[in-house]
């Protein structure tokens, strides 16, 4: 029973979708680093500085100043600006990310649309009878192919 269990697991584990999922969680993670550090690290320096040397990351409502027996209880609305930054910054490359892959979609369906026919008409009656077809089944005629 147990190693049932363990087999259907890894029939699971090891179909393609699972593993792409798995590969597109971890390069969403890494992104998800890349864009962090973009909006921290590059973006919001000059916002900070022309907004007169504000350093987002430090911008916070105290509720409850730190003591001896109690750490500091703060809003930090200055690194949530940052998250929304950052998320909107994901949000449009994924937006670009599948814009892409639905006009690339779209082009190949076109593609495969206007691909050989796969019927002629019969010189006799006109009806629609397959390429490789000798003899029209509609009038039986007899239909002389190319070689």
């Amino acid at each position: 029973m147990i190693k049932n269990f363990f087999n259907e697991f890894k029939t699971f584990a090891m179909r393609g979708n699972v593993m792409d999922m798995a590969v597109g969680i971890i390069i969403g993670a890494a992104f998800g680093k890349i864009v962090s550090s973009l909006v921290e690290d590059v973006i919001m320096p000059p916002i900070g500085w022309v907004l007169g040397n504000v350093d987002f990351s430090d911008l916070k409502w105290v509720l409850v100043q730190k003591s001896a027996e109690a750490e500091e209880v703060a809003i930090k609305y200055g690194a949530f600006i940052n998250t929304i930054i950052s998320f909107i910054i994901v949000a449009f490359a994924v937006f670009i990310l599948i814009k892409a892959v639905n006009t690339l979609q779209a082009r190949m369906v076109k593609e495969e649309a206007a691909a050989a026919p796969t019927t002629k008409k019969c010189p006799y009656c006109c009806s629609e009878i397959a390429l490789e077809a000798t003899r029209c089944p509609h009038c039986t005629s007899e239909i002389k192919t190319k070689k």
